[in-house]
């Protein structure tokens, strides 16, 4: 197993899910904010792996698997605990359209990667846009306490929405390029 700077971060991300689930639920009112500030610091260290990796030429295939793992287990872990203490279906919705996504482009890749096509629904820009405004909405969704800056609360919703809406717009740009090979046609 190669273990360089980049996949300790990874894996750090991934050993930080506990903590950021415990802080959610403890009865402080900071519990709210050090949640928000471990989801925040995993987020950081998400793009940090990334830019380390390049940079120091240590891309590995470990990395290069775990790194969207621990993304999709951070981001479905804040939804799970956003969803449960709102409680409404405008955040359920978008959440469902956000996990939903996720499930149908991770089945995409690891279809076309059978059928020697991965490369062609390779990660896009557009995408880590969508996961950064991801993960400030659950930022400003985890943070908020009914009791606090409702500001959080309309930030992180319009935030989740956007995310939502571009979280489509990227699964229809990856379906199409593979469409061809999907429906066996030119």
């Amino acid at each position: 197993m190669q273990v360089n700077i980049p996949n300790f971060l990874t894996f750090f991300r991934i050993l930080l899910m506990p903590a950021f689930i415990l802080a959610f639920y403890w009865p402080s009112r900071y519990g709210h904010l050090i949640s928000a500030a471990i989801f925040a610091f995993a987020a950081i260290t998400d793009w940090f792996d990334g830019y380390l990796a390049r940079t120091l030429k240590q891309t590995t295939k470990l990395g290069a698997f775990l790194d969207p793992v621990a993304d999709k287990i951070m981001v479905a872990i804040a939804l799970v605990l956003v969803v449960g203490e709102f409680g409404t279906a405008y955040i359920a919705l978008p959440a469902a359209v956000i996990v939903c996504r996720e499930i149908v482009i991770s089945a995409l890749r690891e279809w076309m990667a059978e059928i020697g096509k991965r490369t062609s629904v390779a990660v896009s820009k557009m995408a880590k846009y969508k996961t950064t405004l991801q993960m400030i909405a659950l930022v400003a969704l985890v943070m908020y306490r009914p009791e606090g800056l409702v500001l959080w609360k309309i930030l992180g919703i319009i935030l989740l929405y956007i995310a939502a809406i571009m979280t489509l717009w990227s699964m229809i740009i990856y379906l199409k390029t593979a469409w061809s090979d999907l429906t066996g046609s030119d």
